[in-house]
């Protein structure tokens, strides 16, 4: 099964991925949640994703969180670390997309992390304009184990609670 999230971020601090569906945006206590969905293959997968939050704008590497959760098959996406646990082996596609607040000429980094190690990079710039968005794709083998989660580092994300600016998703394309 696959997933898909819905939800907005909020600036930084507690914005936060989940796979398997939904995420992305940070925030301060809260991430904006995100399309996706769709995927899955036999055996499940998929998982959460989320949103909400308007809490004080993030500056810093944080781990996003999203706690407004649309889709979470298997409860995969745990919203209170915002990392999405996989529980299904196989090949798994993520997505993400994070809208940076600008204005104050600052750069945000996003990264979809696997356990730790980077495997998917973008950057919003903001060159005098007042948002910028980060965003990309991966496809990642995962054993029942594997955290996948997106990090935010510098800038501020966009977004609150009813907001849905900035989103992660991810679903099982085949398990192996």
């Amino acid at each position: 099964g696959g997933g898909g999230g819905g939800g907005g971020g909020g600036g930084g601090g507690g914005g936060g991925g989940g796979g398997g569906g939904g995420g992305g945006g940070g925030g301060g206590g809260g991430g904006g949640g995100g399309g996706g969905g769709g995927g899955g293959g036999g055996g499940g997968g998929g998982g959460g994703g989320g949103g909400g939050g308007g809490a004080p704008p993030h500056e810093g590497y944080e781990v996003l969180k999203f706690d407004d959760v649309v889709t979470n098959l298997g409860n995969h996406y745990d919203p209170a670390s915002g990392k999405f646990t996989c529980q299904v082996r196989g090949i798994y596609f993520f997505t993400y997309h994070i809208l940076m607040r600008g204005g104050d000429g600052t750069s945000m980094w996003a990264d979809l992390c696997k356990n730790g190690q980077v495997r998917a990079s973008a950057i919003a710039q903001d060159a005098d304009q007042n948002y910028d968005y980060a965003s990309n794709s991966v496809v990642l083998h995962l054993d029942s184990g594997d955290e996948v989660y997106v990090k935010l580092d510098g800038g501020k994300a966009h977004g609150g609670n009813n907001n849905k600016y900035s989103t992660f998703s991810g679903f099982l394309l085949y398990p192996d």
